[in-house]
């Protein structure tokens, strides 16, 4: 859908810019000059209202003449600058709920081709701990919002049992004496597990999982004839390179590991980041369809970084907002 949005948006800019410079250069100078005339060959004495229709342009060329100026402020705003997200899922809770409208920062990882996401200029790279949207390297053109967790060359261990992450950095081109992974990881910073303020349940009406705090899940009354299954969360906070952050576990659920993605020549749950790939994961670690189960994200799907979030509503997954979370709306990190 963004992809369309995109394309549709620029075919615009460029249809409507046509036009303005055909107004501007060519057929207005033109309709000036025959309003002269005119003049010259009535010596002046012509009726001024006569004069004003000869020179006003036709109705559809000025419509779309005058689109040009808004459509190209919001094609090089949207294009380069930013451009609006909506997080979905629970994918990124706590740090992002659903019904958030977040603001993401194109040129971060690079100036980009609106249409086919090429870069044209660069101005940097992924940095562990952001948090990105990038293209589903399924190919499938979805925009997806993870945190960057393993840079190209490091070795991650996701130990399921713990829900933590054993991250091996791989040598940096300043290191001395240093080939491949350091022997040593990194030290993540992992406070202890407490009881969270969340709830996961799982309503037999809907397809999709909904995730309450703990007030809204007493006053919404769900009984377990409603509910397959609910579920407590743990919250403990993890520190990527600069930034440190709350990640959310569901107590008592099991992983699938049936569905994890396999690394030739590497052990189940162990990776080996490829030059020029990254690897991402969701912050509601038992609740996010990630790089653990779709693999590598190239640096080529990257669309940029989410900085802010400009307006929150209080919603779950399909369903109508029912308030506004003035208290969001503010930096993410």
């Amino acid at each position: 859908m963004a992809n369309i949005f995109a394309i549709i948006l620029t075919t615009a800019t460029f249809i409507t810019a046509i036009f303005w410079f055909l107004e501007k250069f060519k057929w207005k100078p033109a309709r000036q000059r025959k309003v002269e005339e005119i003049r010259k060959q009535t010596n002046g004495e012509i009726d001024g209202k006569v004069l004003a229709e000869v020179g006003k342009p036709k109705g559809w060329v000025e419509n779309l003449s005058s689109f040009f100026p808004v459509l190209f402020v919001v094609f090089v705003i949207r294009s380069f600058i930013y451009e609006p997200f909506q997080i979905p899922s629970g994918s990124m809770m706590q740090t992002l709920l659903i019904g958030d409208f977040i603001a993401v920062e194109k040129f971060s990882y690079g100036l980009r081709d609106p249409i086919t996401n090429t870069v044209l200029i660069s101005t940097g790279h992924p940095k562990r701990g952001e948090i990105a949207v990038f293209k589903h390297p399924d190919g499938s053109n979805r925009d997806i919002i993870k945190r960057v967790v393993g840079l190209p060359g490091d070795k991650i261990i996701y130990l399921f049992n713990e829900d933590k992450i054993v991250i091996y950095p791989a040598c940096q081109s300043s290191d001395v004496n240093c080939v491949g992974q350091r022997s040593e990881p990194l030290d993540l910073h992992y406070t202890k597990p407490q009881q969270s303020n969340w709830k996961e349940v799982n309503e037999d009406n809907k397809p999709y999982l909904s995730f309450y705090t703990l007030e809204q899940y007493k006053d919404k009354g769900i009984v377990d004839s409603r509910t397959r299954i609910t579920f407590d969360m743990a919250i403990q906070q993890e520190t990527l390179g600069e930034f440190t952050h709350d990640i959310l576990t569901t107590i008592g659920k099991r992983d699938d590991l049936t569905r994890i993605y396999r690394q030739n020549g590497q052990p189940v749950a162990t990776w080996v980041v490829p030059p020029g790939n990254y690897f991402m994961m969701g912050d509601n670690r038992d609740n996010s369809g990630d790089s653990r189960y779709f693999g590598f994200v190239p640096e080529e799907n990257f669309v940029g970084r989410a900085t802010a979030i400009w307006i929150s509503f209080e919603k779950q997954p399909d369903e109508w907002p029912t308030g506004i979370r003035f208290s969001r709306i503010g930096g993410i990190h």
